[in-house]
């Protein structure tokens, strides 16, 4: 019985991929107590405490290291790098850049543009064919992202001086997180997602802490108060080392073109966090914005399904 409920979660990928991305949608909300803090040090501590819960289970990933080679190795590396220190680093700086007032642009250089380098590099790293059909899909994914980030269709480019400055963060973010969903496939084609999740964990602290030394931040990591603390290990258990656990669980067993795409109910389900928890009002294009990704989604990860279904009644 337990062996034909795990075999029937290794069909649903993309759902993983979904709800790590509905996951990390309220992290805006989690981090609201540690912008006194410099972006540095929360992506140091978020990922030191994902380590150490990850150790109870190194019984279970530390075996897993022994298939890795040289090329794993550097793939998690420039991953830990990328996405677990850079990426979280600029996005949060970008925000910063703009007051944390609607962050409009930032959204759309680095979430509705990371579909993009993700598809790149899936296409030129992992040799995914992108067809005709699939490329037609991407692009109606990001039209719909656009619907539902920009309310009634109106851009905010009124963010103050630090615009550009934003921006091109915002774009840095975007490319990291992009390239490293491609560049992760790599290491989990060879291992089981909690070791990559554990490696990435363990990495990524020593690049962050390399930042905050480098930046001369050294003193920010003595000065966490209880409230601080106690927001860093709620992250922990659901936007950050839980997060990632499912998003990799779900990109080892779906194509990273895919994967990028299902990322993109990130925004969808931001703008119900707008309506129930800041009770802003969702427009009509917003609404058709999510219809469309839903379907767009169904759609890119129903061959999915087919495929094997197909191989199951084979015998294959």
């Amino acid at each position: 019985m337990k062996e034909r409920i795990m075999q029937k979660l290794k069909t649903f990928g993309p759902l993983f991929v979904v709800i790590a991305a509905l996951l990390w949608s309220f992290d805006g909300l989690l981090r609201t107590s540690l912008y006194s803090l410099p972006p540095t040090v929360v992506v140091f501590y978020e990922h030191i405490l994902g380590f150490i819960v990850l150790l109870v289970f190194y019984a279970k990933w530390m075996p897993d290291l022994r298939k890795m080679t040289r090329r794993e190795w550097i793939a998690i590396g420039v991953v830990s790098l990328f996405s677990g220190a850079l990426g979280t680093i600029f996005y949060t700086a970008a925000l910063g850049k703009i007051n944390y007032i609607p962050y409009s642009v930032v959204v759309l250089l680095q979430q509705q543009l990371q579909p993009i380098w993700a598809i790149g590099a899936a296409a030129i790293l992992l040799r995914e064919r992108i067809t005709k059909t699939f490329f037609i899909w991407a692009l109606l994914a990001l039209g719909a992202a656009y619907l539902i980030t920009f309310k009634d269709l109106q851009v905010n480019f009124a963010t103050g001086s630090g615009t550009i400055t934003a921006a091109l963060l915002a774009l840095s973010a975007g490319f990291m997180w992009g390239t490293s969903t491609a560049i992760s496939k790599v290491v989990l084609n060879k291992v089981s997602f909690l070791t990559g999740t554990a490696l990435r964990f363990f990495f990524a602290p020593i690049f962050s802490l390399m930042f905050v030394i480098g930046g001369g931040q050294t003193q920010a990591l003595f000065t966490l108060s209880s409230s601080q603390w106690q927001t860093l290990a709620l992250i922990t258990f659901s936007t950050g080392m839980v997060a990632l656990a499912f998003y990799y669980y779900g990109l080892k067993r779906t194509p990273a073109r895919i994967t990028t795409l299902c990322e993109l109910v990130w925004p969808a389900s931001a703008i119900f966090i707008d309506y129930f928890y800041f009770h802003r009002t969702l427009s009509f294009t917003q609404m058709a914005g999510v219809a469309i990704l839903l379907y767009v989604i169904y759609q890119v990860t129903k061959p999915l399904s087919l495929d094997k279904g197909m191989k199951e009644a084979s015998g294959v």
